[in-house]
């Protein structure tokens, strides 16, 4: 949606559909940016947005570990609340729990589990979260806190960089929707973050207050997920921990006013970051539209099936398979996931993919970008070298990936 566009003086702007008078008010839901992780089949995975953080306007945080504050650069009114005791978080009421749901995921390719948060923008089953909350999975359920029934979700849309998805639930009606601000925030105002904190499957309600706007954070790289730079946050002194991802941050009159995606945990205090509400929108608006432009992506990508050993899911590719080792003559696979088109063609580790359709792919990148370009359902040839030097080639047929 445009918001540069002018209105004449004599016509009234429509509100936008997620501003339109909401059949209950949702009083005080918020959440953290952070998603649990969950043991499944007996071995616990660790979750590929439990990374360290950097906030370049703020604090220097990290998500579940102790923050590195040395040479903290931040000019905000957290830093002079260091020796403030921060309210632990306490069960979400009625009115805090309206709006906000439980997601639970399976990623059924690593063979493991996550849970975090959402919030619901339409009765008919919109809801919105954090893209790294649903990341790689297989299978996405959400369940309304407030009446106990749980939905298959499919995946809308995502911006990665904006780290922001949109969810449909299947067969949902009435839903009671949370209530979308419309004033400014200011720092020192009252804030309330309700989520399913540690993926506990209760929502909690953390109150705190903002602590800084337009703020910056900086994920660093890890094994599992490559680092990203999320501008314009809210920032918060909250009780906000994993599993609160993809919930709202509320203003004291039980308003969203952003989504919590990052937090600093272990140090003093917890420094907690929102992507604000009307950004988020944005973004919603522009997957409704089917916009894929500036790095957003509508649907379930196609799905080659490859993995590599330090990843992250990319579409086409594959989860881990966003690094594949470069080589001179292409990229180098580390694996192969079962029952997937990378499978059907005989691709295995050590293999060297040289060409998309007769694209040449040099590197990783050339690969990833090349099987963009492509939907679910469409055949593809690629080609390859073995180890041993063969060089093959087979034509394949793309699949839905994860989220």
């Amino acid at each position: 949606m445009d918001k540069s566009t002018p209105v004449p003086a004599d016509t009234a702007a429509p509100r936008p559909w997620y501003r339109r008078p909401a059949a209950a008010v949702c009083a005080g839901l918020a959440a953290s940016a952070l998603a649990a992780t969950v043991a499944v089949g007996g071995v616990a995975v660790a979750a590929p947005w439990a990374e360290e953080v950097t906030a370049q306007s703020a604090v220097t945080p990290t998500l579940l570990v102790p923050p590195d504050r040395d040479g903290d650069p931040r000019a905000s009114s957290a830093e002079a609340n260091t020796a403030s005791i921060v309210e632990p978080a306490t069960e979400a009421d009625d009115d805090e729990s309206t709006g906000v749901v439980i997601i639970e995921t399976v990623l059924g390719y690593s063979e493991s589990a996550a849970a975090g948060s959402g919030i619901v923008l339409t009765e008919d089953g919109l809801i919105l979260t954090n893209n790294h909350v649903i990341d790689g999975a297989t299978e996405i359920s959400v369940t309304i806190a407030t009446t106990g029934e749980t939905y298959a979700a499919t995946l809308v849309g995502t911006s990665e960089d904006s780290d922001v998805a949109l969810l449909r639930l299947e067969g949902a009606i009435g839903l009671e929707v949370a209530q979308i601000d419309d004033d400014d925030e200011m720092v020192g105002d009252a804030v309330t973050a309700v989520g399913n904190a540690e993926g506990g499957g209760v929502l909690m309600a953390a109150d705190g207050e903002i602590t800084a706007l337009e703020a910056s954070v900086t994920t660093s790289s890890t094994a599992a997920t490559t680092g990203a730079t999320l501008y314009g946050m809210i920032e918060v002194l909250a009780d906000v921990v994993s599993g609160d991802s993809g919930g709202a941050l509320l203003d004291a009159e039980g308003e969203v006013i952003g989504m919590t995606t990052a937090a600093s945990v272990g140090g003093v205090t917890t420094i907690g970051y929102a992507v604000p509400i009307d950004d988020a929108l944005a973004i919603v608006e522009q997957i409704l539209a089917g916009d894929e432009s500036d790095g957003v992506t509508v649907g379930y990508g196609a799905f080659l099936g490859v993995t590599t050993a330090s990843s992250t899911s990319t579409a086409g590719v594959g989860p881990g398979a966003s690094r594949t080792r470069a080589t001179a003559s292409g990229a180098t696979i580390a694996g192969v996931i079962d029952g997937t088109p990378a499978a059907d063609a005989g691709l295995t580790a050590g293999d060297t993919i040289t060409a998309v359709d007769g694209l040449v792919v040099t590197d990783t990148a050339d690969l990833t970008d090349a099987l963009t370009a492509y939907d679910p359902g469409d055949s593809v040839t690629i080609s390859w070298t073995t180890a041993s030097g063969q060089a093959l080639s087979a034509t394949v047929t793309l699949i839905a990936g994860p989220a």
